[in-house]
This record gives C-alpha cells, sequence and structure tokens, in this order.
C-alpha cells in the first residue's frame, strides 16, 4: 500500500517507516521539519493545521498513519496545546475519510485514562486497565487524547472507514529507553501515573503495521503496551506501596504489566516480543465477561 504517515521525523515515525518499507509498503510523509529519506516518495513539510497541505498529502494515499501531534502535555498555554492536537487530529481523519481512504491507524495514549499526567495524583478504578476503564482526565494532552479517539468513532460512522486507535504507553528503545527504566529505578514513584507502563519502539511499530493489514472492520481503541513493567520491583509491590486498595481482576506474578493487553493479541495477534529483562513475562488479561 501506498501509506501516508503524519509525525514522520518523530521518535515513532522512523521505526514505523522503516518497518513499513521492510515490508514492501511505499511512504508518503509529513512533519513540520522536513524528512531527508530518500526512499520516501514523496514529502510534505508544514502543519497539520493546514487544510491545503493535508489534502495535498492524501493525494493517492490508500492508508494512513497518523502520528503527528504534539507528544506531551508541557505547554505554557494548556488550551492551545489542546485545541492544536485536536485539530489536527480530526483534520487528517477528516480528510482521509473524504479522500476514500479505507484504514488509518492513530497514535492515541494510554494518558487518555487521565492518570499520567493528572494534576491531583489518582488510582485506577481496577488492574489490569483494559480499554472500557473510565476517563479520569484532567489535563488537556490526555483529553486531546480523548478527542482523538471520539473523532475516529465519528469518522467511522460518517465515512466508513475503518480505524485502529492505539494507547500508547512511553515508547522507546536503545538510549532513550536506557534512561527511562534508569529513572524508574530510582524513582519508582515518579512513575505511578503511568503504572510503571512501557514499549519497545520496534514493537510499536509492527503493532501499527499489523494494524494497517489487519482483517478488521469498524473503529477499535487497542492497550499496546509492554507484557511486563518499567520496574525492577514485584507488580504486587509497586501496587501495595503506590496504589493500596486497588482491585485486581487476574493474577499478576512477578513483573507483569497492570494493563490489559488482550485486545491487541485477539485483533492484531500481536503481542509486544521486546524485553529488557532477561525472559519476557505472561501477558495480562483480565477475564472477558462472557468469562463472568
Amino acid at each position: 500500500m501506498r501509506v501516508l504517515v503524519t509525525g514522520a521525523a518523530g521518535h515513532i515515525g522512523g521505526y514505523v517507516i522503516d518497518e513499513l518499507l521492510a515490508h514492501g509498503h511505499r511512504i508518503i510523509a509529513t512533519d513540520l521539519v522536513p524528512v531527508d529519506d530518500p526512499r520516501v516518495e514523496r514529502v510534505h513539510t508544514g502543519d497539520l493545521q493546514d487544510r491545503a497541505l493535508v489534502r495535498e498529502a492524501m493525494e493517492g494515499a490508500e492508508a494512513v498513519v497518523h502520528l503527528g501531534a504534539i507528544p506531551h502535555p508541557n505547554s505554557e498555554d494548556d488550551s492551545a496545546l489542546f485545541a492544536t492536537n485536536c485539530l489536527t487530529a480530526h483534520r487528517v481523519l477528516d480528510e482521509a475519510g473524504r479522500h476514500g481512504v479505507r484504514r488509518v491507524v492513530a497514535a492515541s495514549s494510554l494518558s487518555a485514562i487521565g492518570l499520567a499526567w493528572s494534576p491531583v495524583p489518582q488510582s485506577p478504578r481496577y488492574v489490569p486497565l483494559d480499554e472500557e476503564h473510565p476517563f479520569l482526565v484532567q489535563d488537556p494532552y490526555g483529553l486531546s487524547k480523548i478527542v482523538l479517539e471520539e473523532a475516529a468513532r465519528a469518522t467511522h460512522r460518517r465515512y466508513g472507514t475503518d480505524i485502529v486507535c492505539m494507547r500508547f504507553p512511553f515508547t522507546g528503545t536503545g538510549e532513550r529507553l536506557k534512561l527511562q527504566l534508569e529513572n524508574v529505578r530510582a524513582d519508582p514513584e515518579s512513575n505511578r501515573g503511568d503504572l510503571w507502563g512501557w514499549l519497545d519502539t520496534r514493537d510499536a511499530a509492527e503493532a501499527v503495521r499489523r494494524a494497517l493489514v489487519a482483517e478488521l472492520r469498524g473503529c477499535h481503541v487497542l492497550n499496546v503496551v509492554a507484557p511486563d513493567t518499567a520496574s525492577p520491583l514485584p507488580t504486587a509491590s509497586l501496587l501495595e506501596q503506590y496504589h493500596p486498595g486497588v482491585p485486581a481482576f487476574a493474577e499478576l506474578p512477578g513483573h507483569t504489566a497492570l494493563f490489559d493487553g488482550g485486545a491487541c493479541a485477539r485483533l492484531l495477534d500481536f503481542v509486544p516480543r521486546h524485553t529488557w529483562r532477561e525472559s519476557p513475562p505472561v501477558l495480562a488479561e483480565a477475564p472477558s465477561q462472557e468469562d463472568g
């Protein structure tokens, strides 16, 4: 397929381009900064708030990977951050629908739940945290990701576009991941809002590719997260110390992640495989309603 990748110059964008090219896809790239990659068919440099730029970039695209957004809540103007992320998400999704694009994969965030950047510290209502967990969001970044997911549902209803919104945690590999792990080891409490979730960027890229070609219809929101935590402490100890009293609806042995990745495994046939430990843990999945 010819795939438009927004935010192509970002950390995840580079790995997504490598992954897609390695599997025979062709790339149209767009970002605020130039994308200097001779393997890319076309590059459109500019702001995704610009309707003309998005329309031009969308020409000839058979699928879209939307990664372009302000990727953190650090802003002097919360309202401007929120408005930018919401407008760019709607612009890309709506133009994809208008152009007849059949599949969009969009980067949402586990921050949509509202724990990660919460000005007032909160705990989850239960763990493992699945896609049905209620929103607790207070910050503009997490709120913008909720809007992205709702815009995706609206786009599917209006145009029939099949969309996968991927809720990523902290994503890194190499030195970026090493620094994150060192920070979590030194101060586990600093990562309590993230529930110590993480994902190797190579797994993020593979998940994006699988979502582009998966046999599914509709609009889906998926947790895409490593099956272990970013902490050397046992998961039970982390819960007891930093989120006491939170009910657990599944066994959480060892360093098992506090996020339910079952939907990603079922719909994309994918479980993140990279780990910073000697051996990967077992995927945590809460019982389905059918299981009682």
